[in-house]
This record gives structure tokens, sequence and C-alpha cells, in this order.
């Protein structure tokens, strides 16, 4: 039996509430963040072969027996879950670097899973897409990591998540005017630091603080919980200029959750942003690298600043589709 699969996965902004996504906080307090799509994405090919053995092409390239001997770890538990050992061809492709703060982890198991439904034939709805790529990261590969780049891979859109203390997640679609949905696209603007990072280590810490219930950790998140119900209310109002302030506010909060979490030159473009057309702003995804994304009143301003620095933008518009399967032959 051959076949080729082909999806398209979206890469994702943390537009509030992120941290709260960690079964280490919402366990004891439930979760609730905002996440949007952008047309940023990850491709994954599978194909079925003639030949026996499995073949994995990524930033290496992989070629064995068994499942079992698949070093991708993702690849490996997402084979082993749907059952398909043997005959695979599995190729992914990105828009942007990996560990950067986009969930590129999270978006490439739902696109790879999202392949092999399709590759076997079966239905599977976005809710349960996600749950099992969360499964895949959280339960078996321990990682500590939340739900939020699963699910906003899955659903797509800018896109409301609470989660209660058993992990159940409601999902609802921000209830945003078009007018504002377009204002957002042209005052939202990212830019690459350079700065690769695995977020592991800071969500480890954030982990283990929520765990143990230290005291400042819990109610830091607390209070990122608050304010992204806030960005909630003042996107749906179309209040912008109130939610670049949460944004800037939020950023004065995540960075005391760990050390590692800026640098003094990340601080430097910050302050020179914020003092030439940016309301506020941060570090996409865990921090400590990756993109740094504002909300402008000036965008022109910012990005002939954000240029002296020799930061590289990247311009997005938000997807609405999430992860689907662009081509089944």
């Amino acid at each position: 039996m051959t076949g080729v699969i082909i999806t398209r996965t979206p890469l994702r902004i943390s537009l509030g509430g992120g941290g709260t996504d960690l079964k280490s906080y919402y366990e004891k307090r439930e979760g609730f963040w905002i996440s949007a799509a952008i047309n940023q994405y990850i491709y994954v090919t599978l194909h079925r072969t003639f030949t026996d053995g499995i073949i994995v092409k990524y930033s290496k390239m992989e070629k064995v027996d068994r499942v079992t001997e698949i070093q991708n770890d993702l690849v490996r538990e997402a084979l082993k879950l749907q059952n398909l050992t043997t005959k695979v061809e599995i190729t992914s492709i990105a828009n942007l670097p990996a560990k950067t703060g986009l969930g590129s982890s999270g978006t490439f198991g739902v696109g790879l899973l999202k392949a092999i439904y399709a590759s076997n034939k079966l239905p599977v709805t976005q809710q349960q897409l996600a749950e099992d790529a969360v499964n895949i990261e959280v339960d078996i590969l321990k990682r500590p990591v939340g739900k939020q780049d699963q699910y906003i891979a899955a659903f797509g859109g800018i896109t409301c998540f609470e989660v209660d203390k058993k992990g159940n997640v409601t999902v609802s679609p921000l209830r945003i005017g078009q007018q504002t949905l377009a204002e957002l696209e042209d005052h939202l603007l990212l830019f690459f630091t350079g700065f690769s990072r695995d977020a592991s280590s800071i969500l480890k810490e954030q982990h283990v603080k929520s765990k143990k219930s230290d005291t400042d950790m819990l109610k830091n998140l607390d209070f990122v919980k608050k304010l992204g119900l806030q960005s909630k209310e003042a996107l749906e109002t179309g209040d912008l200029k109130k939610f670049g302030e949460i944004m800037h506010e939020h950023w004065l909060h995540k960075k005391k959750r760990s050390g590692k979490m800026t640098n003094p030159e990340i601080d430097k473009w910050y302050n020179k942003a914020m003092n030439n057309g940016a309301i506020g702003g941060k570090l996409v995804g865990a921090g400590g690298g990756g993109f740094l994304m504002f909300y402008a009143d000036n965008p022109r301003k910012l990005r002939t600043a954000m240029r002296e620095e020799r930061l590289h933008e990247i311009r997005f518009k938000f997807d609405f589709e999430g992860a689907k399967v662009i081509l089944n032959e």
C-alpha cells in the first residue's frame, strides 16, 4: 500500500494567560489562556512505502527497522500510539526555526498525528487530536509543557481555552469584530531575537515551584490568568490600546517567574521598542529567546527602531483553519 499525505499545521502566538496551561498550575487553580494561530506552518509528509523499515527526515535523518529504534521521541511515540510500525517515510519542514517560542513541538506533534489518522483512514476531532498530542508530550514523555500549543495547533483561529482541575478543556472562539481583527493584525509585530532556546528548563522551574505550591509562583500565575481575562475583555470590546498595556504588565510579571526569562540584550531591545511606538510587548512562549512580540500604536516607527537593531521581522496574519490535510493521494 502506498500513498502520500501532507498536513499543514499553524504555529502560534499567545495573547494572554500563558503559563496557566501547565498541569502543575491548573490542577490547583484551573487555567485560562488566549492563543492565536498564525500563517506560519509546519508541514508533515507521510508516505507509505513498498519496503520494510521507517525513514524519518527532520533536522536529522533516521533509517531504522523498528519503531522503538527511532530517536525522535515525538515520532516514535506517535507511531506507537497509532500502531503504524513499518513501511513508512515521514518528513517535516517548517517555515520558522524550532525552539523560538511559537509552539513548534506541539504543532509538529499535532501535524504528525493528523497525517497518521488520515493515512489510517480514521476520522479525528480537533479535541481528540489535541489531547493525543498532549498525552504524548505530557503523560508519555513527561515533558514540563502545557496544553496551549497542541490545542491552538489543532483548532486554529484566535481562541479562548479554559481548563478545569481535572484537565478538561473548554474551547471557544474569541468574539472579536472584523475591524478589531484587522487592526490587531496591522499593529501586532513579531521580531526574531536570534536566540533559540530550550523551553524545558524555564518550564521545569515553573512546574516544580507550582507543584510544591510555591506561594510567589502561584500568585504570579493567578495574576497572569487575571490579565488573560482582562485581555479577552479588551479584545472583544475593541480596546486595543488597553490590550497593549496589559501585554506590558504581563511581561513585567512573566520576567519574575525565572531568572532565565530574559537577558540584557533582550531588555535593551524591549526598552527601545517601548520608546519607539510600542504600547506593550513580551517574549512569545516560555521566554529566554525566540520572538519578541509588540503591540504598537506606531508600527512604522517601531519597525525603523528594530531595523536599527538588526532584528528580523516576521510578517503574519491569523490562521483560522488549524491542522489540515492539504494532500491525500
